[in-house]
């Protein structure tokens, strides 16, 4: 192997190169309309922007077009009929091509169930008939030649630190083995497990977050994955490694720990690294790992994974944040728009249809913002937003966009709300999910159904349409935080401690 280091204010990354080729139901929310008139009531009773036109309701939308050129996002030949990033196919969380059970339990539609090594809650992701996934596995070690362990109080992780007061889990004292797993979708047998890195970690993290949040992606020929500050590693799909990357150790607010996954666009790969300390995005070339450019970001810790999508002959960066929701050309970085607004904590993924991208937070606040990709410049408090919403939206849950419509959640609860895509008309809000116990996990869709998970195994199956109506009720043994995931027929569900294969038997 040969190494190389590039030198970066504050940190020092280091690239290794292998041999091989490579988240209560609420009063009804007032619409906040971007020219500050009044908002007016639709024939159901719900608030409306006022330049929103109301429509006769239909109960069933057509499925998504499945033609790439549709596709505003990088989607690999192949792409369309796996799960080949964190928010599926086309990365609003619809599989054009899928089709998985309405039921299923314990007993009933079970294609296999494999217990799995360690934790992690990151969503799998799927290549044809393979799943990869991250986990983060105790090995009860101490490592040769330890420093003494640290006083209770700092081992804990409380108290109030440099930057705030800290709620995360005591700051382990055994190495980790931070693992990278390939699966027969088939059978659910492993096919390779590699282990990226070994380490006693740092800090602790949220108790109900771990050391392997975030989901690998891959253009079907090499497979990246992030640990944040355990290291950003390449790796073919036989398992090899190509290169791996270090960029430093994340401050993270609170000690909550890490989760945002990196976006890949053709030979371009981006890592957004908000933090408690000095925040920045960078874009590495995806075959080497070689860092083209970097921006310094004013944000503190945020979790959500960016999209990139092409716009009028423009690749932009689209990352959601407290601050500012902000765009970045590709190609060098410069920042085309910005749009202040957001709430705490930004944990969603943005998703976009039609030139506008849809980004939204709920913690301490609520956001819901439609945002023109045309857009240059500050667009805060401008006429440009296309429309916005400023008491609804989910914590941790990333929506899904199906057909024009936009479906998502409020807070942690299992609370449903959806809007028209273009117009931000809502065709029905704060809809209770059946038997829901807080959600962590983002929504999916196929075949003229919404797939919806909350924390306790709970999955609620609803029609896709303007009206709200459950289809069906599911429930398995163990709690689930990662998202499901849809290809062709079957349904991947990753629990705490099993992945379940779900398809008609």
């Amino acid at each position: 192997m040969r190494r190389h280091r590039f030198d970066s204010p504050g940190i020092g990354s280091l690239v290794t190169f292998g041999c091989f080729i490579l988240s209560g139901c609420g009063s009804n929310p007032a619409p906040v309309a971007v020219d500050s008139s009044e908002s007016v009531a639709s024939d159901s009773g719900a608030a409306t922007p006022s330049n929103a036109t109301t429509t006769t309701s239909e109960t069933q939308l057509a499925v998504p077009n499945t033609d790439s050129a549709t596709v505003p996002v990088y989607t690999p030949t192949g792409a369309l009929t796996s799960w080949h990033r964190w928010r599926g196919p086309t990365a609003s969380g619809v599989a054009p091509q899928g089709n998985p059970p309405l039921n299923w339990d314990e007993s009933t539609n079970i294609q296999w169930k494999v217990k799995l090594p360690g934790y992690g809650s990151g969503t799998p992701i799927v290549w044809r008939d393979n799943i990869y996934l991250l986990t983060a596995v105790d090995t009860g070690k101490m490592p040769e030649g330890s420093p003494p362990a640290a006083d209770e109080k700092s081992a804990s992780g409380g108290g109030r630190g440099r930057r705030g007061f800290r709620m995360s889990t005591p700051t382990p004292k055994t190495e980790f083995e931070f693992r990278l797993l390939c699966l027969d979708r088939q059978t659910g047998e492993t096919v390779w497990s590699q282990v990226a890195r070994k380490q006693v970690p740092f800090s602790g993290h949220h108790p109900s977050h771990g050391f392997a949040s975030s989901s690998a992606v891959t253009d079907g020929k090499l497979l990246y994955a992030s640990f944040g500050s355990y290291g950003i590693y390449c790796y073919n799909l036989a398992g090899e490694l190509q290169w791996e990357l270090d960029l430093g150790d994340m401050q993270t607010r609170a000690g909550f720990g890490e989760g945002a996954s990196p976006a890949l666009h053709e030979e371009s790969l981006v890592v957004t690294w908000d933090h408690e300390g000095e925040s920045f995005i960078v874009c590495l070339n995806a075959l080497s790992g070689e860092e083209i450019w970097r921006q310094p970001r004013d944000e503190r810790t945020t979790w959500a994974t960016p999209l990139i999508v092409e716009h009028e002959g423009t690749a932009q960066v689209i990352t959601n944040a407290q601050n500012r929701t902000r765009s970045y050309n590709l190609a060098d970085g410069a920042l085309l728009w910005e749009c202040g607004g957001q709430a705490g904590n930004p944990i969603a993924t943005p998703v976009v249809k039609d030139g506008t991208v849809y980004c939204m937070t709920g913690f301490r606040g609520y956001a819901v913002y439609a945002l023109p990709l045309s857009a240059r410049g500050d667009i805060s408090d401008t006429d440009k937003i296309v429309w916005k919403y400023t008491d609804n939206g989910p914590y941790v849950a990333s929506p899904v966009l199906y057909d024009d419509l936009l479906y998502f959640t409020k807070e942690r609860r299992g609370v449903l709300s959806c809007v028209r895509a273009d117009t931000g008309e809502f065709q029905f809000e704060n809809q209770r999910l059946p038997g829901f116990e807080g959600l962590y996990a983002s929504l999916s869709a196929a075949a003229g159904k919404i797939y919806i998970v909350s924390r306790n195994g709970t999955t609620v199956v609803l029609k896709h349409g303007s009206e709200f109506e459950v289809l069906a009720t599911n429930q398995l043994a163990e709690g689930i935080d990662a998202s499901p995931v849809i290809v062709g027929n079957q349904l991947l569900l990753r629990g705490a401690e099993h992945l379940y294969a779900i398809s008609e038997q």
